[in-house]
């Protein structure tokens, strides 16, 4: 015997329609109308009503409850590494793409070398043959290049798609700096250049503490008078404040010193002299021009000028 189930009963019609109170088919009565709202809103209000609202302040707690966990989630994730380790990988991923698209170096040139060794170029750009030529931090090696002690100044350009171009200024000797017994290349700014020193022996020499880093001021001083600029043949930095110059030759030229402040008068005042009266001609040794309304001289011995002029004398007659 099997249970019976819903597909053995079957309502006709006429079952349907005996006993029951449903209303006909078809359009209400309007007079019922006013009753079936009414009985539809009484229903409405024994319903439960769920009530969302909040105060401002319950607001704003909850905003910043809200504003917390994605802080504290985003800094868990953060300090995880998981987006570093997602930015680092794709960017791997793509200039490895570019590289074997072609974009990879495979030519270095350098433009404006001279005197810099090409081992601290190639130390200082940190770029090899076949890497991407995209992945290459521009500023980055320009930095380094211009670290090095002899590059005033470098740029590096990009010529696609495998070429990289540098073209670097050297700094210019103006001056051999003598330290401790020995000598130093120094430019305008007081830079000092590694390197021999053959071929600049005839640059002005600049002694004393303070003089590579004087040097531009010294420079710009002296150019104020270029007749005279070119006959200084050493400048020596006194106590770090002034400068003592030495004319025509190192050992036994005309030596003139310069005060601390208005030095500049000073030189006008000593080029005036040497245009007017020819001082370095009359067997004057030293000139001291520290007070502004003094002139101090020093004169070289006769017996010593007239043993001096001896040998030239000498050679005049032979």
């Amino acid at each position: 015997m099997r249970r019976i189930s819903s597909s053995d009963i079957v309502i006709t019609p006429d079952d349907r329609l005996v006993g029951s109170s449903r209303p006909p088919r078809g359009p209400a009565p309007r007079a019922q109308a006013p009753a079936a709202k009414a009985k539809a809103k009484a229903k409405r209000k024994m319903m439960p009503r769920l009530r969302l609202d909040a105060t401002p302040l319950q607001k704003l707690a909850g905003l910043g409850v809200l504003a917390t966990a994605v802080l504290v989630g985003g800094a868990v994730l953060w300090h995880s590494g998981a987006p570093q380790r997602l930015v680092r990988d794709t960017g791997v991923a793509v200039l490895r793409a570019t590289a074997e698209g072609g974009f990879r170096i495979t030519e270095i040139t350098v433009a404006g070398r001279k005197r810099t060794p090409t081992d601290q170029i190639v130390t200082a750009l940190a770029a090899r043959h076949g890497e991407p030529i995209l992945g290459l931090d521009i500023g980055a090696a320009k930095d380094r290049l211009e670290a090095l002690p002899s590059v005033r100044a470098a740029a590096i350009e990009r010529r696609l798609p495998g070429a990289l171009h540098l073209s670097i200024v050297e700094r210019q000797p103006v001056a051999l700096w003598q330290n401790n017994g020995e000598f130093v290349l120094v430019d305008r700014e007081g830079h000092q250049i590694p390197g021999a020193i053959e071929g600049f022996e005839d640059l002005p020499l600049v002694v004393g503490d303070g003089a590579p880093a004087r040097a531009d001021e010294l420079f710009a001083l002296l150019a104020t008078e270029p007749e005279m600029a070119t006959r200084v043949k050493a400048a020596t930095r006194v106590g770090n404040r002034r400068w003592n110059l030495k004319l025509d030759d190192v050992e036994h030229g005309l030596e003139a010193r310069l005060p601390e402040l208005e030095a500049e008068v000073a030189w006008h005042r000593l080029a005036e002299l040497e245009r007017n009266r020819g001082l370095s001609g009359k067997l004057v040794t030293m000139i001291d021009l520290r007070v502004p309304d003094r002139l101090v001289l020093k004169s070289e011995p006769q017996q010593t000028a007239a043993e001096r002029r001896a040998p030239s004398e000498a050679r005049k007659e032979d």
